[in-house]
Formats: C-alpha cells, sequence, structure tokens
C-alpha cells in the first residue's frame, strides 16, 4: 500500500469504539497529525462535520472541445460538481441530478432519529471525496453462543460521483475478521434508498423504521448463526461446495491456475485459520470462509485492498456474496430451507 493511501485513511476516516474493537489496522501514529482519528467511545457529530464534511460540493460548468472547431464549448446539458475546499472535481451530471450534501443527509437527518443507544461508531471519505458513509452502532459488542462477535450497525451512505443513490440499511461486522456481513445472513433486511432525483424525499418513517433494525439485527444475527452452525457440513460436502463455488477448469492454463489458488486459499481458512476455523464443519463456516477470502485474500485490481472493501461494503456487494454462497451450500446439501426469500 502505498503511503498516500495510508496517509488518507488516517485523515479521512473517523474510527470509534476502540475499546471495544481495537485500533483499525490501518492506524499509523506518525500519520495521525494533531488529532487522532480513533476515539475510545462514540464519534461527536459534531467532529464527523467538522473534521470530514466541512466543505461543499460547488456546481459548476463543463466544457468540451469541439472536434470541428478544436475550441472549448459549453455543455449545457451537464453540470459537474466539485469540491470547494480542494476543487477536485466529483462527478458530471444531468439536468435532473439533485445532489444529497453529506452533512444534511448522513448527519443532521441521521441524528434527528438517534436514541440513547446507538451513536456514530464510524465514519470516513473515499475516491477523494466522492463517496462517504456514516455508521451508526450500538455501544457493545454482542458474542453468540458458538463464539461469534459481531456489532450490528445502520450504514449510511450517499455519493458525488452517480455511483451510489443515498441509502440507510442495517448491517453487521463480524469482529474476528473485521468482516462486514449480510445482517440476515440470507436475506436482503431492510434497506432505504432515496435517489438523487429532483423528487428526492426521506421519508422519516421509512428510516427510522430502518434504524430500529440496528436493535432488531442482534436478535435476527444471533439466530441465523445458531442455525448455520447447527447445519453439518462433512468434508466431502465441502469438496462438493468447492467444486460449485470455484470451477475448476479442466483445460490446463491460466485460469485453471488461478481457480487451483482460489481453492486452496479457501481450504487453507477452512482448515487452519482462526477467522474460520472454529466453525469447519457447518454452513457458517462455510459462509465465513468464502466472506473472510473476500476481504482479505482474493485479488484487488484498480483500487487498494480498504477503499475495495469499503466500497463493497456501501454497495452491498458482500451482502450479496453471503446470499450467493448460502445459495450454492443449500443446492450441495440439497437443503432448501437453506435461503429463505428475501
Amino acid at each position: 500500500m502505498s503511503r498516500e493511501t495510508l496517509d488518507w485513511l488516517n485523515k479521512n476516516t473517523l474510527i470509534g469504539f476502540t475499546e471495544k474493537r481495537g485500533t483499525a489496522w490501518h492506524y499509523h501514529r506518525g500519520m495521525q497529525g494533531t488529532e487522532s482519528n480513533h476515539y475510545r467511545g462514540a464519534i461527536p457529530v459534531q467532529d464527523v462535520q467538522r473534521r470530514l464534511f466541512d466543505w461543499e460540493a460547488v456546481p459548476g460548468e463543463v466544457f468540451v472541445t469541439s472536434p470541428l472547431t478544436g475550441r472549448p464549448e459549453r455543455d449545457l446539458e451537464r453540470v459537474a460538481f466539485s469540491r470547494s475546499d480542494t476543487g477536485r472535481v466529483l462527478g458530471y451530471f444531468g439536468p435532473g441530478y439533485q445532489p444529497h450534501p453529506y452533512g444534511e443527509w448522513l448527519l443532521n437527518k441521521v441524528a434527528n432519529l438517534l436514541d440513547d443507544d446507538l451513536a456514530v461508531g464510524s465514519a470516513g471519505l473515499l475516491k477523494g471525496g466522492a463517496v462517504a458513509w456514516v455508521s451508526v452502532e450500538v455501544p457493545e459488542t454482542i458474542t453468540t453462543p458458538e463464539g461469534v462477535a459481531f456489532r450490528p450497525h445502520l450504514l449510511a451512505t450517499t455519493s458525488f460521483d452517480g455511483s451510489l443513490a443515498t441509502t440507510y440499511k442495517p448491517v453487521v461486522t463480524n469482529v474476528v475478521c473485521d468482516n462486514t456481513m449480510n445482517a440476515a445472513l440470507n436475506e436482503s433486511g431492510r434497506t432505504v434508498r432515496v435517489k438523487h432525483s429532483r423528487k428526492s424525499e426521506l421519508k422519516l418513517a421509512a428510516a427510522r423504521d430502518a434504524l430500529g433494525m440496528v436493535h432488531r439485527v442482534a436478535d435476527s444475527f444471533t439466530q441465523e448463526v445458531t442455525r448455520l452452525c447447527r447445519t453439518d457440513v462433512s468434508e466431502r460436502q465441502w469438496q462438493r461446495f468447492l467444486d460449485a463455488h470455484v470451477e475448476l477448469p479442466a483445460k490446463p492454463g491460466r485460469g485453471r491456475t488461478l481457480a487451483a489458488r482460489k481453492r486452496e486459499a479457501l481450504t487453507s481458512l477452512w482448515t487452519d485459520d482462526a477467522r474460520v476455523a472454529p466453525w469447519r464443519g457447518t454452513a457458517f463456516g462455510v459462509v465465513q470462509a468464502v466472506n473472510t477470502h473476500a476481504h482479505h485474500g482474493q485479488t484487488v485490481r484498480g483500487a487498494t485492498r480498504p477503499e475495495r472493501n469499503a466500497l463493497r461494503a456501501v454497495t452491498g456487494d458482500f451482502d450479496t456474496l453471503d446470499r450467493s454462497t448460502l445459495a450454492t451450500l443449500a443446492g450441495v446439501l440439497e437443503r432448501t430451507e437453506l435461503v429463505r426469500a428475501a
């Protein structure tokens, strides 16, 4: 990882409740500046505004070089949004685009819904400020009878590059491996999305319901973990799952080599890794192996691993992965009840 990326993470993300979860992997004391980005308890809302969102996305005119004259001409159909502090262009949009300022949509609207049991646990900027998130969490880490420690939270995200609608959804962080997991493992859960259109409106009742899911997620996730830990997966069934999840091409070549490496990495997690092996022989162990490999072992191109993981968390890719893993395993075990309707 480049020093530039590490410097960005230390200055453009805030990590709360470190007394419960420990320091983030990117923590570098020499890059903290005059103020640490780690908080032993909850992160004050005003600190998120001051340290991350204290700038505006300013609209500006777009000019395109004409192929006929070679001179710049104004594009009347598009507008560019740039950061008021750095001048960095965040995205280009048509006339129907409605911006969702981070301070308003990720802080003010969420802060108005917070109660005494919920507080900001993390927040950050990605892609130079084009994507942002705020996580609202319960203070205490929860541990299931099977030894799975997790933190339920509401993830609020939006963007200024057109990649994301403003989204509020319940998710779970698996503490032992710092993985984002689907809150109900095989269900989509309660998600609220607001498009960047002129009719943008956050329905407070829906948002309040999503926020309330943070409390209900604890029971839901605990029940799912128990259910999956009680579903046995033999070594033969594990091999059959690998055959279905990572098909090994018959013809030698790069494809076969890459597939073999992925199968070996998954098996190593399954048999020897403390993040997965304690649940070896169960359906939860299968989900944990695939999820952990996606977070920490899968090849990353075009981005750093932490940025890729953060983006996949906010876009819901890890939710899709968990549901897909269970669907594949259900087919192997011939247990259709493993997958419930979303």
